[in-house]
């Protein structure tokens, strides 16, 4: 006991624990085993109107009857939900309103036929990237020599043939028009009219 005294630090302040344990316990005691709550825990929709709605929407699972917790989780999830949203709203509504101006990595545009030439090169960027990824699968499929031939294969393979027979063409069109170009010979400037 004497050992225990020595190497607890409560007792080496001066403190004595049974006694700070009666004084709170004595401070308190009318709150021990009742719940406190900082606000009246009320529903943020109307509990009939929510209610009638959920039992219309059970109705399809075979649910005729409801809890009044149901009720309750149901508008307090809504309210977080719609807590949620508002917060990225207001988040949005700020990074609309503030200016850049101030800083270096924002450049503020008003040319909006550059913006929008911007984002039809990006649009025509990401068509020409599926573009390429579906060809080299329609490639991949053609090459592919599996022995059971099934009906999506055959479609892939047939598509393939298809692609391969219109990319030669174009080519071929590409070709006769670059020598048609050449037998015509370089194109003559009109003179200015003064």
């Amino acid at each position: 006991r004497d050992e225990d005294d020595i190497n607890d630090v409560t007792s080496m302040a001066g403190v004595n624990l049974n006694e700070e344990n009666a004084c709170i316990l004595a401070a308190n005691s009318d709150l021990i085993g009742t719940v406190i709550r900082s606000c009246t825990d009320e529903p943020f929709l109307s509990s009939d109107v929510l209610q009638k709605k959920i039992l219309n929407i059970g109705k399809r699972h075979d649910i005729m009857e409801l809890n009044s917790d149901v009720v309750n989780l149901i508008s307090h999830a809504t309210q977080e939900r719609l807590r949620g949203l508002l917060e990225k709203l207001t988040v949005i509504a700020q990074h609309r309103v503030s200016t850049h101006k101030g800083s270096d990595r924002y450049i503020v545009s008003s040319d909006t036929r550059a913006q929008l030439r911007f984002l039809e090169k990006l649009d025509h960027l990401e068509k020409q990237r599926k573009h390429e990824e579906e060809r080299e699968m329609l490639l991949r499929a053609a090459k592919s020599r599996s022995n059971k031939e099934d009906p999506e294969q055959l479609r892939l393979k047939q598509k393939a043939k298809e692609m391969q027979q219109l990319e030669l063409a174009q080519m071929q069109q590409r070709e006769a028009n670059l020598t048609a170009l050449a037998a015509i010979g370089p194109r003559k400037k009109r003179p200015l009219d003064s």
